[in-house]
């Protein structure tokens, strides 16, 4: 199966230059983990997680409203085509321990497809939960380093 079978046409993104505030309340208000950042052009520059909010920007004292999305974005993350197969999205996510990815066509963002997009297709059932028992895994061993 594809991805552009499986993906979430419905993408939500936002600017560099936006505000970690703002990313924040993107994130609440439309229940999302991630967000695509994307130039004023629709470029995807990289991405922006409630954790990337937490730990580069929180945690370290700074003030949300004034902290820019590129300087706490993940750069250069993975993402997929509309034509891959969900097996590659199952491999890239445990092999980059994520759960969603952006799906990228032409340079654009089309979708995004998650761990539970790919649950939901009664085919990728048992590799999705073995994927995330995978991602759990190594998030447990890092936090016990």
């Amino acid at each position: 199966m594809r991805i552009q079978d499986i993906m979430s046409k419905t993408v939500v993104s936002i600017t560099p230059e936006e505000s970690a505030a703002l990313a924040a309340r993107l994130l609440t208000r439309h229940n999302l983990g991630i967000l695509p950042v994307c130039s004023q052009s629709g470029k995807l520059e990289g991405v922006v997680t409630d954790r990337d909010i937490i730990t580069r920007c929180l945690a370290a004292s700074e003030d949300p409203s004034r902290v820019p999305v590129r300087d706490i974005m993940t750069r250069d993350p993975e993402t997929l085509s509309p034509q891959d197969k969900g097996e590659d999205a199952l491999r890239r996510m445990a092999k980059r321990q994520v759960r969603r990815i952006p799906v990228v066509e032409d340079g654009q963002v089309v979708g995004m497809v998650s761990l539970g997009d790919l649950a939901k297709k009664g085919r990728y059932e048992a590799e999705a939960a073995k994927a995330l028992c995978d991602i759990s895994a190594n998030v447990t061993r890092r936090r016990q380093k």
